[in-house]
């Protein structure tokens, strides 16, 4: 048994047409339209089989000329339009700017008449039939175990399932219509026979059209454009929707109303997903030579007694300075010379590391307590989830929303073609064990933009099992993106025994009439995973690599540009790709040719170096801005700089900027890697922003189920419960990945959006406390409140501003009456023993605070 889907030519060649048989062929029919929603009642149809009424030959108009004749496609796009896999391009150029999109559009457009120049989205919607040697199938036929000998020889393949279908027609249509014509049509055909050829084959669909521009709309430039968008998105949740899951009767059973477990077909699946995907990178790091880090520096702390004084605490803390930036240092060099590492200046995620470091060098018992070391109380774990069903009896439904969308629109998201229809990536689903309440908002400040994160409790998709969301998960966090770090299981209890707190559902949905979405059924996504985990470039596009024409090359890379490309086993794994050059000069050869003797191309990234290694990081750089800075300050508060002074602050200026443009400190960089070994993923780079909201989201929530644990203990429930969120958050406290920042802000580098458009970077320091005779002068200047205001500071310090005033008034009034014969010293005296830190600390032990 095979998962050939009855009735489609899927999985099989297209059988060559009969001889003789040159006459136009019917188009295939159209799919059938959506049933209408539940509640309705179709209108009845036109009528459309009756024949339409004969004409005579004087009366019927003669066609056109250009109907006479088909052109034909030059032999350049006949030899590719037989493949399966993109045969696409590259660009390619001698001069050092070939790694500018600007450069490369203004080549590609300089091949292109204005008519058919089209933006890169638009390839993933062509058609092309089966190639015709029997080195690569058009397609992958997944089978049950007992198959004999499967194939998991990969290629690149189309998202779109009906390719070989279109092509084939097309091809059949242009080949068998044959008339004479005047030897002016001739001319026209012969002269329009390239740009015939490529509209063919590039031509967008309809749907896919009416979707991109649907998509683009969300767009938003200005905070007014976000306000604008934000109430269209309010009105349109206040209407009425309804969801409905694809069909995938061959993977899933329908065991009650909401239940539904897998077919065997769909464990087989999810067994071949696992082998092929999730345990690539174990296979490959079990045949490569173990790695043994260099031993690390530990600082000997002496003990002193608490009462002792040292009169060389200023040289120690130099001392303990140095050392720390020594061992910073050492770190840094030692993960640069890793012998896995993809490139110098991409950086990888060891567990608990961060780039220049440990993550915590707290000791060994203060570890197993805190929410800093992922410990939440009252996480005491979940019934585990049967494996094989969707457990819609048990769990709770959200779909998690991020606004503004800017940052997370982007011009080429992740769409998958089925049953002649596609879907795009709206974000995720998740599924809580336990529901989830009124909260306080999630807010996360990323790329210097305030974003809302949101969950909408809303009906629950049905085709869809647990294993499929783990593996899933998995394959996502750990395998691509490499969060090593980030876990949803509870502290509390075994990982074996319990399930996660949450599970995440990728959403794949279009639009049906009446406020409608049909979102797509988990095993298809797991099968557009296998069919484009594929190589980057196939062994037979490299053999013609070469000998492709520009725009055929540059095709191929627009079809992978922003694409995720994953080389199991190295450090970073995964990367986005931003070029793809065939021009390989300046890449050591041996690191190009395969065992095959073949060339691969150059895979180009444009990336952010890590702070700890620019400018930004660098001791001496950060010594000359402060210099730089308390200059100006100083020649800005003269009545009358000198000219000499003016040369000074310019000498520091220029100095400051040639640190900033030196090679070794430059912030962005541009990494050239080898494409062998590469594999394709087929998620684009909008997957990536989506899954980086994750992390933050179940942080928050853990957070306060936490709190949820105090309430039980103190026996009062908070009527605003971000009064008691804001008492517990320290003014140091940034939420801005929820897991360990050096991983998240690699994994963003590496794979996330290659040009992010950032906000006001004012907004970190807006509501924080400065000093100075301006501040001074706007505080006092400002007019308070007529009516009770939320603050915008979100920490602490304005709660301990008014708390210790109450925890002053409730002692002196408790010791005023417990000692009446002690005079105002001696009530000062005990008031002060009273309330100080250490005594609050012991009795925010009892209270489990800790």
């Amino acid at each position: 048994m095979s998962y050939n889907r009855p009735g489609t030519g899927y999985y099989h060649p297209r059988q060559p047409d009969p001889p003789g048989s040159h006459s136009y062929q019917r188009p295939s029919p159209k799919p059938s339209p959506d049933p209408p929603p539940p509640g309705i009642s179709p209108l009845p149809s036109p009528d459309f089989t009756i024949p339409p009424p004969s004409l005579s030959s004087g009366v019927r108009p003669p066609g056109p000329s250009y109907h006479s004749k088909a052109p034909e496609a030059p032999s350049s796009y006949q030899r590719y339009s037989k493949s399966s896999s993109y045969q696409h391009s590259s660009h390619s150029s001698g001069t050092s700017s070939r790694y500018n999109d600007r450069a490369s559009e203004s080549r590609r457009d300089h091949y292109r008449p204005s008519s058919e120049r089209y933006h890169h989205w638009d390839y993933r919607a062509t058609s092309s039939p089966p190639h015709s040697s029997g080195a690569h199938h058009a397609g992958r036929s997944y089978s049950v175990p007992n198959r004999a000998e499967p194939d998991y020889r990969r290629r690149p393949r189309s998202r779109d399932r009906d390719r070989s279908s279109r092509g084939e027609s097309a091809r059949r249509y242009e080949g068998g219509i044959s008339s004479v014509s005047s030897s002016s049509s001739i001319t026209s055909v012969a002269t329009g026979k390239e740009r015939t050829s490529r509209a063919s084959r590039f031509k967008l669909d309809s749907e896919r059209e009416a979707i991109l521009t649907k998509w683009r709309k969300n767009y938003c430039e200005t905070p007014e454009d976000i306000r604008r968008k934000l109430a269209e998105l309010t009105n349109d949740e206040e209407k009425s929707s309804w969801v409905r899951s694809s069909p995938a009767d061959l993977y899933y059973r329908r065991v009650s109303d909401k239940v539904v477990e897998s077919t065997p077909r769909q464990d087989a699946l999810c067994s071949l997903f696992e082998s092929e995907l999730i345990e690539r990178a174990q296979k490959v790091r079990s045949k490569q030579p173990p790695y043994q880090p260099p031993p690390r520096k530990h600082k000997v702390r002496v003990c002193r007694h608490k009462n002792d004084k040292c009169s060389s605490s200023d040289s120690e803390s130099d001392d303990e300075l140095n050392f720390e930036e020594e061992c910073s240092m050492e770190e840094l060099t030692a993960k640069i010379q890793h012998p896995y590492r993809l490139h110098v200046d991409l950086w990888y995620n060891d567990p608990g590391e961060m780039n220049d470091g440990p993550l915590c060098r707290c000791s060994a018992r203060s570890r197993r307590s805190g929410i800093r070391h992922g410990k939440y109380p009252g996480e005491s774990g979940f019934i585990k989830c049967v494996p094989n069903s969707n457990n819609a009896d048990k769990l709770y439904h959200y779909r998690i929303t991020i606004s503004p969308p800017t940052n997370f629109l982007t011009k080429t998201p992740t769409i998958i073609k089925h049953d002649q229809h596609e879907f795009l990536f709206e974000g995720f689903s998740m599924l809580s064990h336990q529901p989830i309440g009124e909260l306080p908002t999630c807010k996360v400040i990323r790329f210097n933009i305030e974003y809302t994160i949101l969950y909408i409790e809303e009906q629950l998709p049905e085709n869809f099992t647990i294993r499929e969301l783990d593996l899933f998960e998995r394959f996502m966090f750990k395998e691509l993106l490499e969060l090593v770090d980030f876990t949803v299981f509870p502290s509390g209890a075994n990982a074996e025994d319990s399930c996660p707190c949450y599970h995440f559902l990728p959403r794949f949905v279009r639009d049906l009439p009446d406020n409608g979405k049909e979102v797509l059924a988990m095993s298809e996504v797991l099968r557009y995973l296998l069919d484009n985990s594929g190589p980057l470039v196939a062994p037979d596009i490299l053999k013609e690599m070469n000998d492709m024409s520009q725009i055929e090359w540059q095709d191929y890379v627009d079809y992978v540009k922003g694409m995720v490309v994953t080389n199991p086993g190295m450090k970073p794994c995964s990367v986005r790709v931003d070029q793809l050059d065939r021009n390989v000069t300046d890449v050591p050869k041996e690191t190009l040719t395969d065992e095959d003797g073949l060339i691969h191309p150059v895979i180009v990234h444009f990336g952010i170096r890590p702070p700890q290694l620019s400018y930004a990081g660098n001791p001496e750089y950060q010594k000359a801005w402060r210099e730089y800075v308390k200059f100006r300050h100083l020649i800005a508060n003269m009545s009358k700089p000198s000219f000499e002074d003016k040369r000074k602050l310019e000498a520091k200026e220029n100095r400051l900027l040639e640190m900033r443009t030196q090679g070794r400190m430059k912030r962005n960089i541009t990494v050239a890697v080898s494409a062998k070994g590469f594999h394709r993923t087929g998620i684009m780079c909008d997957m990536v922003q989506h899954a980086m909201v994750i992390p933050v989201l179940t942080g928050h929530l853990r957070f306060h189920r936490a709190l949820d644990a105090l309430e039980k203990y103190i026996d009062y429930t908070f009527t605003n419960r971000y009064t008691l969120q804001l008492a517990l958050t320290h003014p140091s406290y940034k939420e801005n990945f929820g897991t360990n920042p050096d991983h998240a802000r690699n994994s963003l580098t590496n794979c996330g959006i290659r040009q992010p458009e950032y906000g006001d970077r004012k907004i970190h320091f807006m509501n924080t406390r400065k000093r100075g005779i301006n501040t001074l002068i706007s505080i006092m200047s400002r007019f308070g409140k007529e009516y009770e205001t939320d603050s915008n500071i979100t920490h602490n310090e304005r709660l301990e501003f008014l708390g210790d005033a109450v925890v002053e008034f409730i002692t002196s009034i408790h010791l005023f009456h417990m000692f009446p014969d002690l005079e105002e010293g001696g009530l000062a005296t005990y008031r002060a023993a009273i309330v100080q830190n250490q005594h609050l600390a012991v009795l925010a032990k009892k209270l489990h605070l800790e």
